[in-house]
């Protein structure tokens, strides 16, 4: 615990002086761009992994990057998501799975998980990207969980296009959604493309995105 006491002091008195404008700004107000969902996974850092800094993403973090489909009972993933994009007004939504995620280690390997049932009841929010990876060949382990995390990915899309709020905005044409998967040991990241269904590489396809925003589904508002 000293060494997060002493991290903040530092920031108290090295990195807070040199943004003190940002934070000026950032003190009455907030209007990010994006909706960053990713895994509570400590080794995953969505500000540092995109270079971002405070008031630039809106982030969810959870075990497994998990959005479940919109439903009656409340949530506060499904609570964030629309806040995110009613309130705030986000154009972009990136949910970001990552290589050896525990998560969907568990779920690949059908890891017993009674003691923690708390765990094993969020987890069944990927049964369907668990159905699918089960279905398929895999050389080894680890190509069987790294086909869980992007199964998952294009799973948790799907939740999230239940949503109401993420539904509007879409047919509306004022939000994309990307699906990315960041490899921990080689820094990479993968993209979902929402057309050949396909991941690819981010560095290769910067325009890469799992849904598509086009003329013809533009609002009026938005073409006017």
């Amino acid at each position: 615990m000293q060494d997060l006491i002493e991290g903040f002091l530092k920031f108290q008195r090295e990195e807070f002086p040199k943004r003190s404008e940002l934070f000026k700004r950032l003190a009455t107000t907030q209007k990010p761009p994006t909706l960053f969902i990713a895994c509570s996974d400590s080794r995953v850092v969505p500000e540092l992994l995109t270079q971002r800094e405070p008031g630039d993403l809106f982030v969810i973090r959870n075990a497994g990057n998990i959005v479940p489909s919109y439903g009656v009972q409340p949530g506060g993933v499904s609570a964030s998501v629309e806040y995110a994009v009613v309130g705030l007004g986000v154009s972009d939504i990136v949910i970001c799975g990552h290589s050896d995620c525990g998560a969907m280690t568990a779920v690949a390997k059908c890891t017993c998980l009674d003691h923690m049932p708390q765990v094993a009841g969020w987890l069944r929010h990927a049964d369907a990207a668990k159905a699918i990876n089960a279905s398929r060949e895999h050389a080894d382990d680890k190509a069987r969980v790294d086909g869980m995390v992007r199964e998952n990915v294009k799973a948790q899309i799907a939740n999230l296009r239940t949503h109401p709020s993420v539904a509007k905005a879409l047919g509306e044409g004022r939000l994309t959604i990307h699906g990315w998967v960041y490899d921990i040991g080689t820094g990479s990241i993968d993209a979902f493309d929402g057309i050949t269904e396909q991941f690819v590489s981010l560095a290769d396809h910067r325009t890469v995105a799992a849904t598509r925003t086009t003329p013809a589904t533009r609002s009026p508002a938005k073409e006017a």
